[in-house]
C-alpha cells in the first residue's frame, strides 16, 4: 500500500479482499474486490459489514468500475471505495465525483500531477456521489 493515495480520516483497511463471490458464501470479511462483469447491487444488503470496497480497473479503458462505485453509494456505502490496476491520473476527478475515496494505481501518481488533476474543475454541473453542489444551484441557491 505504499502507493496508495487517499482521502479518508480512518485506518486503512490491511488484509486482502476477498472477490464477491466469496464475500456472498461467507459474509464474514470486511473487504471485498469488485471485478469487472460483478453486479455491485449484490453486496447492498451487506454494506454495513464492509469497510474496504476494492474496484479493479484491469484497463483504463473499461468504465464499468465507475458504476459500480456510483450504485454502491447512492445505497449509502460510506466504507473505503479505492480504485485499484490500471488507473490513470486524469481519471481521478471523474472516480472522486463516482464516490471513489482512495486510489492505489498501477504506476504511482505524480503528487504534483494528481493535485492538479483534482483542481482541474473546481465547479460541478450535475449533482453526484461527490455531493459537490451543482453551480446552478450555487448560484441561485
Amino acid at each position: 500500500m505504499a502507493d496508495l493515495l487517499r482521502f479518508r480520516d480512518d485506518e486503512p483497511v490491511d488484509h486482502p479482499a476477498v472477490t464477491v463471490d466469496a464475500y456472498l458464501e461467507q459474509s464474514n470479511a470486511a473487504a471485498v474486490r469488485i471485478e469487472p462483469g460483478d453486479d455491485a447491487r449484490a453486496l447492498i444488503p451487506h454494506l454495513d459489514g464492509l469497510r474496504l470496497v476494492e474496484i479493479n480497473f484491469p484497463a483504463f479503458t473499461d468504465g464499468r468500475g465507475y458504476s459500480a462505485a456510483r450504485i454502491l453509494r447512492e445505497a449509502g456505502y460510506t466504507g473505503e471505495m479505492r480504485a485499484v490496476g490500471d488507473v490513470l491520473v486524469d481519471q481521478l476527478s471523474a472516480m472522486r465525483r463516482c464516490g471513489f475515496d482512495a486510489f492505489e494505481p498501477d504506476k504511482p501518481f505524480d503528487e504534483e500531477e494528481a493535485k492538479a488533476a483534482l483542481a482541474t474543475w473546481p465547479q460541478v454541473y450535475q449533482t453526484a456521489a461527490d455531493g459537490r453542489a451543482p453551480i446552478w444551484k450555487l448560484r441561485h441557491g
